[in-house]
């Protein structure tokens, strides 16, 4: 069972190793940091005064040694929790296990910036202390500033994998700097990687329990939405088509294999309608969904930093009305007319910058209440997410994250 999986996977981060197999998102056509190969993690610290109980302060009550394998294979041993930190992607995940960003002292802006431009325009403006923080530049689009980031002196770096990738040998030359790089992926968007990821943050950062605890409860909700979808047939499996909405209606843009909303679409139980046509993302062709004739279309938007105002527009300071104006030009294609989802009026939108996240399990229900909504009546997504905020996050989700269309 996973519950019993994240469990174990800490319990053994203490008292021995673990070994994982873990399935890589193998593909051609997505960035080639998203394909980590399978891993070893290790993780051995010196407590004192343990308690025995695996979800128990004793990881965090501890000594001078932290070790463990990060998410691209590599050995990482620390002295302590870091006191200098640079940042580079997956920063409400970060914010959720640290509690804050008090020991982050440089940030890849860029990143976060142009990836959720919406989300990190939220963050600016209700946490003033991220203007002080350093910008290092984007490593995704190539102006990284290797000696801005070596002046803020930060102890570890935080890099998602398509970053490592970009690097290169600067990886090389940071930690001859005295730079520990630790790579973390939410990017593959696997139950195992998102537990990996949490619980290694949380031991960098010395926040093992906080870590343990959303481990275990994003492992615990897709462990619920499998069991209620267990007895499901393949033939009585919902035929989804997702796509991102950043072209307009008159383009169409990419849907997604077992990568991603993909991913997400199938741990929910339905019939992802890309996959094994492409193997992580790209454009279907308007022939083929037509003749797949999809039951649920799901459009992935954001608060896009360039909007062109023709693309789905939803996320954090986003209208339910702006959303729902913003998707009717899709409905309008050649033959759509003819879709089942849009005969039946299953018609959704979602916050592409909920992707990649430790709370994207709450898209994994929702898209599993819109799928199959007699088994999981008792399942509030939109409030899953809200209460995530209260507990974890320091700004109020003031916005549209997710959206059933209405064609009145």
């Amino acid at each position: 069972m996973l519950k019993n999986y994240a469990k174990g996977f800490c319990k053994l981060m203490v008292t021995g190793m673990l070994f994982l197999s873990i399935s890589a998102c193998a593909n051609t056509t997505t960035n080639p940091a998203a394909q980590t190969e399978p891993v070893t993690t290790e993780s051995t610290k010196n407590t004192s005064e343990p308690t025995g109980e695996p979800n128990s302060s004793e990881q965090s009550t501890t000594s001078d040694r932290i070790q463990f394998t990060d998410l691209a294979g590599r050995e990482i041993v620390l002295d302590g929790p870091a006191e200098r930190i640079f940042l580079g992607f997956y920063g409400e995940s970060f914010l959720a296990i640290n509690g804050g960003l008090d020991n982050v002292v440089s940030l890849s802006k860029g990143e976060w910036a142009d990836f959720f431009n919406g989300q990190y325009l939220a963050y600016e403006k209700n946490l003033p202390e991220i203007q002080d923080i350093v910008d290092t530049g984007s490593i995704y689009q190539g102006s990284f500033g290797m000696e801005t980031m070596l002046n803020t002196n930060p102890d570890v770096a935080i890099v998602a994998p398509f970053q490592y990738e970009t690097l290169g040998e600067n990886v090389s030359k940071l930690e001859r700097a005295g730079i520990t790089v630790v790579v973390v992926d939410f990017n593959s968007q696997t139950v195992e990687k998102h537990v990996q990821s949490t619980i290694i943050i949380g031991m960098i950062t010395g926040n093992e329990e906080r870590a343990q605890k959303l481990a275990d409860d994003y492992v615990a909700a897709i462990e619920d939405v499998a069991a209620r979808i267990e007895s499901l047939t393949e033939d009585e499996k919902i035929r989804v088509y997702v796509e991102l909405g950043n072209l307009g209606s008159s383009e169409y843009g990419n849907s997604y294999g077992e990568y991603l909303w993909g991913s997400l679409v199938m741990m929910a139980g339905g019939n992802n309608i890309a996959y094994g046509k492409v193997d992580s993302y790209g454009a279907l062709s308007p022939e083929y969904i037509l003749t797949s004739d999809p039951e649920v279309i799901v459009f992935a938007g954001s608060n896009w930093i360039n909007d062109t105002g023709n693309r789905v527009k939803i996320g954090l300071g986003i209208d339910p009305q702006t959303t729902n104006d913003r998707i009717t030009p899709y409905l309008q294609r050649p033959g759509w007319n003819k879709l089942t989802a849009i005969n039946n009026g299953e018609i959704y939108a979602v916050d592409h910058a909920g992707l990649r996240s430790i709370y994207d399990y709450v898209y994994v229900q929702y898209f599993a209440k819109s799928f199959y909504p007699d088994l999981f009546s008792d399942i509030d997504p939109e409030q899953n997410l809200l209460d995530f905020y209260e507990q974890y996050l320091p700004i109020e989700p003031d916005g549209t994250f997710m959206l059933k269309y209405n064609q009145s």
